[in-house]
């Protein structure tokens, strides 16, 4: 496997962003939901304007991962009022830890989650927490692995259908 660099995203990237979130979201979503809430979630989502938007908001920050120079995966982080939900100022929200298919199991998602985690302990942040679909065992295991606990839930909605995340956060201490 190539080196892999985890590089701060601009608003120049949105095209990366926008290219490696509607297929790591196709990829990932597609076989559990319809082509009409797919095609409509991937238009609200992940259109230039949104993406350009949410790349210039200065409470979320985007990492990409990088092979070489193929685009492999990104995080998207909010604190403050960018978060979803709870807008917490001792949080960090990840919004999203997106990889391509090609790459699961070799450690992105895990070098992607790294940079959040620092992002938070270098701001002295009480927690780290995240949404999760109910039915994403893959990205469950993965964030209960690394410490994450569910909390509540709420409702996603994925087109016209209203879906289930799973709310887990991780409380950071001095030694995280």
């Amino acid at each position: 496997m190539e080196q892999i660099e985890i590089i701060s995203a601009s608003l120049e990237d949105f095209k990366t962003i926008q290219l490696i979130g509607r297929q790591t979201f196709l990829e990932t979503f597609a076989d559990n939901n319809t082509e009409a809430d797919m095609a409509k979630y991937l238009e609200e989502s992940f259109n230039s304007q949104q993406i350009k938007a949410e790349l210039a908001n200065p409470d979320s920050m985007f990492f990409i991962a990088w092979e070489n120079k193929n685009p492999i995966g990104y995080l998207k982080v909010n604190s403050g009022k960018a978060q979803t939900e709870l807008h917490d100022s001792n949080a960090i929200e990840i919004e999203r830890i997106y990889v391509k298919r090609t790459h699961h199991g070799k450690m992105v998602g895990q070098l992607l989650y790294n940079k959040a985690l620092e992002m938070a302990i270098h701001q002295n942040k009480a927690y780290l927490w995240l949404g999760v679909w109910e039915q994403n065992p893959r990205a469950i295991r993965f964030y209960e692995k690394n410490g994450f606990v569910a909390f509540d839930k709420h409702i996603f909605k994925m087109g016209n259908d209203e879906q289930t995340d799973i709310m887990m956060k991780k409380i950071l201490t001095p030694a995280s």
